[in-house]
């Protein structure tokens, strides 16, 4: 079935441009001047990845998807005319998927939408265990809920979509290093000439998300990750 993607920009040669060399890959584009627009629609009609630009008339991106994010698990992609860490962090730690800074090359979006979907369609595999137990932390693969359950009373731990897929598999993987590059094609389904830091930012968002369980994200520097219980 064709990809349905809709995309949020108010610069209409961005716009245009994007929905053109999308629709050459073979997906579904509708486009809006602003978020609003896009969001109204979504409700009606949900799509399978959405790109949002962060300054737009009306509601910001960075509103849009955390409104989005409070009802589907859609990925989503931001854009931004600034190069500002504290977008590029704000849009990850409200749940986005990636992030671009414009200018940027149309092409090189298709190839990020396209990761991104191998990766959905990598979460939609049969799961072999459907519970994932280490360093205090329960996680229910087919409910997709986290709880901690170190002490008397269980917590669960509200994580994003990459958070909860970066989790879970360093959890299956917790014997041994993990590179950023599998990180990347794993969870995100980059491959490893796509240069990008979300590896690295949704790291350091689960760590202060996990900072009361007995389980430790060791960073492996110049390598990756490595998952480990506290002593």
């Amino acid at each position: 079935m064709e990809k349905v993607i809709y995309i949020a920009d108010d610069e209409e040669n961005h716009r245009n441009l994007a929905k053109s060399f999308l629709e050459r890959e073979g997906y579904e584009v509708q486009a809006f001047d602003n978020g609003d627009d896009l969001l109204k629609a979504f409700t009606m009609k949900v799509c399978d990845l959405v790109i949002l630009d962060i300054m737009m008339p009306g509601n910001d991106g960075l509103t849009i998807c955390s409104m989005i994010r409070q009802i589907s698990r859609v990925p989503i992609i931001m854009l931004t005319a600034r190069d500002s860490d504290a977008d590029y962090i704000a849009g990850i730690t409200l749940g986005s998927d990636d992030y671009f800074t414009k200018p940027y090359s149309p092409m090189k979006l298709v190839m990020r939408v396209k990761a991104i979907f191998r990766r959905v369609d990598m979460d939609k595999k049969p799961l072999l265990n459907q519970i994932l137990t280490f360093g205090g932390i329960e996680v229910n693969l087919a409910a997709k809920t986290v709880i901690s359950t170190d002490g008397n009373i269980s917590d669960e731990i509200q994580l994003t979509p990459n958070e909860f897929n970066l989790l879970v598999y360093l959890m299956e993987n917790h014997s041994r290093a993990v590179s950023r590059d599998e990180l990347l094609e794993k969870i995100w389904g980059f491959t490893s000439d796509i240069e990008t830091r979300v590896a690295d930012d949704t790291v350091k968002r689960l760590r202060k998300k996990l900072t009361d369980a007995k389980l430790l994200i060791d960073t492996v520097w110049g390598f990756g990750f490595r998952i480990k219980e506290k002593t």
